[in-house]
């Protein structure tokens, strides 16, 4: 490559430039990308917003913890057996050819928390995540062993002494407790919870049953006790793209510029000086009161959650201070910005984005439900037999041969015949009557015949069939019968 430029990269010649043998050496200097923040103590607070808080805590927690005891009938009311390829939720016997359900179910979900987040932006986050359930529960626990803010403040950075030993390890003890009856109970919903709590007592727990246990207990332990606001500010993906769901009248926490400001503590000598302040008096709980430490009165931030514990604080200093409730509050932007009242900002609410929302989630939850309560009560699935897909037999009948797996989604036994639609003088074999117990699968074999001038009649090649598969009446049981199409090869 010849050194002279070209004259397509004439002008982009690099020319170096040579240091100044006077100047002091140049000292390399670590910059890292990552910002350490300082640890954040959150004060504890009391509330209307705090008691409702506390109450999904407990109303999520009990359903968790609690689902996997409770029996329906014989068996666990919930469980997902995965050795068996069972799904058990009360009255409801579900396969893996039912996975349409569990689509349905994320849509649902996906559709609500779009509902949710447009209404009154993150509620999700701030009242049922499991990250912000398990943070409230395990910054509980820190305080009854560390105590408010200023004593755990004070005791991290305090010189290690029996006290601060006992008090960190009780915390500890107390995380790790929770972290692993929290994992047992999450593999309690795959395995039968009593049969793990004696694998557990016995020390005989499978490997899988062990690992998940573990690694669940372990990314409570973290997420809760450790990571805390981290997850929600770099971690959880929701809270990059909820912007896209927010606008101008979506509600949120917001603090009142226009009445707050200028902020600062009323004195009788501001009053005299004409100095006009405006109600926030700059305590800074709204600060302090924060999960993930940010100052609301700096605007809405992604790293808001919507707990709207800055608001439960902020009522209580304006109750002291003699001003009204409200500098702290659900709002949308249109309303700060406008004055508007409570009656017309709701009024806003339901705008179009919303009542779209709504119209879906209504629809696919009503086509779920509709779909899920008229379910047939066996499911069918026919193969042909690869290994012979057409034959003649004895006297010239040409025979083919399926193998028909037939589900039973209920927990009594049943029987089901089975037998042939579209094709004249044919005869079945083997599916005369089918028992199956209760949520039992089994693949039946069966044979389709017909005599030699039918099958001359119809010709070589595919012909179109139906299996149609009837389930045995019992008593006042209403008639079921399932039809899935499959082709008869009559062979040259």
């Amino acid at each position: 490559m010849s050194d002279s430029p070209s004259s397509a990269d004439s002008t982009k010649r690099v020319i170096p430039i040579q240091a100044d043998p006077a100047a002091p050496p140049r000292r390399e200097e670590m910059v890292s990308l990552y910002k350490k923040t300082d640890k954040i103590y959150p004060r504890e607070v009391a509330g209307w917003f705090v008691k409702w808080r506390w109450v999904l805590v407990w109303f999520t927690q009990i359903i968790f913890y609690g689902l996997p005891w409770l029996n329906w009938g014989e068996r666990q009311a919930v469980l997902f057996d995965l050795g068996v390829r069972r799904f058990y939720i009360f009255k409801l016997v579900l396969y893996p050819q039912d996975f349409i359900y569990l689509t349905g179910l994320l849509i649902i979900a996906a559709y609500g928390l779009f509902l949710f987040t447009a209404v009154a932006g993150r509620l999700w986050c701030g009242y049922a995540c499991p990250q912000s359930v398990y943070t409230e529960i395990f910054m509980w626990i820190e305080r009854k062993f560390e105590g408010d803010r200023m004593k755990r403040m004070k005791l991290d950075k305090s010189a290690w002494s029996f006290d601060k030993l006992w008090r960190k390890v009780g915390t500890q003890v107390s995380w790790v407790a929770v972290a692993l009856w929290t994992g047992f109970t999450f593999v309690g919903y795959f395995t039968p919870i009593r049969t793990l709590a004696h694998e557990v007592v016995s020390f005989g727990m499978g490997p899988w049953e062990a690992f998940w246990t573990l690694f669940y207990g372990f990314a409570t332990y973290g997420n809760a006790g450790y990571m805390r606001e981290q997850v929600c500010k770099y971690m959880c993906p929701y809270a990059r793209f909820q912007s896209a769901m927010f606008d101008r009248d979506t509600l949120i926490v917001s603090y009142d510029t226009k009445r707050g400001e200028p902020r600062g503590a009323k004195s009788k000598k501001a009053d005299a000086a004409g100095q006009v302040k405006g109600d926030c008096v700059d305590c800074t709980l709204c600060v302090q009161v924060c999960p993930t430490g940010i100052d609301i009165r700096n605007g809405l931030q992604y790293e808001c959650i919507g707990c709207a514990a800055c608001i439960d604080v902020c009522d209580t200093v304006m109750d002291k201070v003699g001003s009204p409730r409200g500098l702290i509050r659900y709002a949308t932007l249109n309303a700060l910005d406008n004055g508007w009242g409570r009656k017309k900002m709701w009024h806003r609410v339901a705008r179009p984005r919303v009542l779209l929302y709504t119209g879906i989630l209504v629809v696919v939850v009503g086509a779920f439900l509709y779909s899920l309560f008229t379910r047939a009560p066996f499911r069918v699935d026919v193969v042909r037999d690869r290994g012979a897909l057409a034959r003649v037999v004895e006297e010239g009948f040409v025979e083919n041969v399926y193998r028909v797996q037939l589900m039973n989604a209920t927990e009594e036994a049943q029987s089901y015949r089975i037998g042939v639609e579209q094709l004249s003088q044919s005869a079945v074999s083997g599916g005369d009557e089918v028992k199956l117990g209760p949520a039992e699968a089994r693949w039946v074999p069966i044979s389709v015949r017909v005599p030699p001038e039918v099958a001359l009649r119809m010709g070589s090649g595919a012909h179109g069939m139906t299996l149609v598969i009837e389930q045995v009446r019992r008593g006042d049981q209403p008639q079921v019968d399932l039809r899935e199409h499959t082709t008869f090869m009559v062979p040259r």
